[in-house]
């Protein structure tokens, strides 16, 4: 799961004022510093989401779950990190993206230890829908800080560096979980040891927030010039950061027409379509099956072959293959177009999704059948990630005219969490039901129907000024 929504050379047209060049020096250091500590959430974020991963079997034989159940303890995360997505921004506006880092790392660390300590299965869903309100927390909150405190030369570059950040926690958390399970596989409880390392970033998120400064542009929106001139100081030169005062002052403005208005649009008809084609966006993306690899990825190829330990070591390449896809997709994605890309994306995805299936329905069962869904499986990752899960992130942050983009968004990334939540409930009756084969074949008569939908629906964005955008959409469907 992705969270863009800053990129540069995205296309979009801005004002910007003439500033003084963005020069290395001491204060280039202190920028990378703040990055590093603050993308700690998205760590968290991937950590929390891909753990569950290698403890459910464990996990499973600890807490006797069914397969019905095992989606309830997985889903309740996802579910909890949708509201937490909508709470954390309202916070977030409210009190300052350092103070809610703050308070998300603090939340971090107790849904961590309501898990880790959990009785039942019901407490632990309980706790996961607590870890998730911080996932989601974070998910709406990190970007934004990042965004904000970043030169606008490089924002796209650090922005982007909480998503690496969030696939590398799902890394780390695959290879964490193979070593701990291959080490002490056969001691009771096991899995709480898995979920128990997620404490330790949480604490390096909290201490390292403690030190770092409040975002300058929420600052400014508080009326607190001479606090954020301060903040600027430190990751500016003395001449930039008082130049880029004034563009702070407009960006900040910019966001303070932008959640003023919005609401009543909703009863403009191209307005509606275009929020609708945002959460259709977002649905296209969960509906490609991503999650359940990153969140079953062990028990599916369990299922397709591969002995227990066998099973979450191979998990780790869904893991790395997932790193490398975002690094490809980082690469090119300024350099094809939006639709493009995406078309390109979900005709591998679905290809991949059929060979699965195939492999699954005809090949006889051994070794050679695990091992030919493990190479779709991570081909399968590798392309999600390097296409579909950036663009959708991208595309949803150019879309949307000034005056409704903070609530069509927030409305697309809801939606988009819900379809996530709604595939991880899902995913593990439905191939105990239909099978491994069938499972994918649904997938891919999704991603058909995706293709259909970014065909005939979504807009171009790459080269288009939002204003050129609206007026697009004003002719188009008015």
């Amino acid at each position: 799961m992705n969270t863009r929504l800053d990129s540069e050379d995205s296309g979009i047209t801005h004002h910007d004022p003439e500033l003084p060049p963005d020069t290395k020096g001491p204060h280039s250091r202190r920028l990378g510093l703040v990055a590093v500590i603050v993308t700690f959430g998205g760590l968290l974020f991937g950590y929390d989401t891909g753990v569950v991963n290698g403890a459910l079997d464990p996990l499973t034989k600890d807490l006797g779950l069914t397969a019905f159940t095992e989606g309830i303890v997985v889903s309740n995360l996802i579910f909890g990190a949708a509201f937490g997505a909508m709470i954390g921004g309202v916070l977030s506006d409210r009190h300052g993206r350092r103070h809610n880092i703050l308070l998300l790392s603090l939340v971090f660390m107790l849904g961590t230890l309501g898990c880790v300590l959990s009785p039942s299965w019901q407490v632990l869903a309980l706790f996961r829908f607590i870890l998730g309100l911080a996932v989601g927390g974070a998910s709406a909150t990190v970007p934004v800080y990042l965004a904000e405190i970043a030169p606008v030369e490089r924002r796209g570059s650090i922005v982007t560096r909480n998503e690496v950040m969030i696939v590398t926690g799902q890394f780390a958390a695959f290879v964490i979980n193979a070593v701990i399970f291959n080490l002490w596989g056969e001691t009771d409880g096991i899995w709480r040891l898995m979920l128990l390392v997620a404490v330790l970033p949480a604490i390096g998120l909290f201490l390292g927030m403690l030190r770092l400064p409040e975002s300058p542009r929420w600052l400014v929106s508080q009326g607190r010039d001479e606090e954020a001139l301060a903040v600027l100081s430190q990751v500016r030169t003395p001449e930039r950061a008082q130049a880029e005062m004034a563009e702070v002052h407009r960006l900040a403005e910019e966001e303070r027409v932008a959640k003023t208005a919005g609401r009543v649009d909703l009863g403009v008809r191209w307005v509606r379509l275009l929020i609708l084609i945002g959460a259709g966006l977002g649905i296209c993306q969960q509906f490609t099956g991503i999650n359940s690899v990153m969140y079953y990825g062990t028990q599916l190829l369990g299922d397709a072959g591969f002995s227990g330990d066998s099973a979450i070591v191979a998990n780790t390449l869904n893991g790395a293959f997932s790193v490398i896809g975002i690094a490809v997709g980082v690469s090119v994605i300024n350099k094809i177009k939006r639709r493009t890309m995406l078309l390109g994306g979900f005709a591998l995805t679905t290809t991949f999704h059929l060979l699965v299936g195939l492999s699954a329905l005809l090949m006889p069962e051994g070794t050679a059948k695990a091992w030919f869904i493990l190479v779709f499986v991570v081909l399968f990752v590798f392309s999600m990630q390097a296409t579909i899960g950036p663009l959708v992130w991208l595309i949803l942050s150019e879309m949307f005219p000034l005056k409704i983009r903070s609530l069509a968004i927030g409305i697309s990334i809801f939606v988009l969490w819900f379809a996530n939540a709604l595939v991880a409930l899902g995913f593990p009756p439905v191939v105990k039901a239909m099978g491994i084969s069938n499972t994918f074949f649904a997938f891919a008569a999704f991603g058909v129907l995706a293709l259909l939908f970014i065909a005939t629906c979504v807009p171009e964005t790459k080269g288009h000024s939002l204003e050129e955008l609206e007026d697009d959409f004003r002719a188009r469907y008015s």
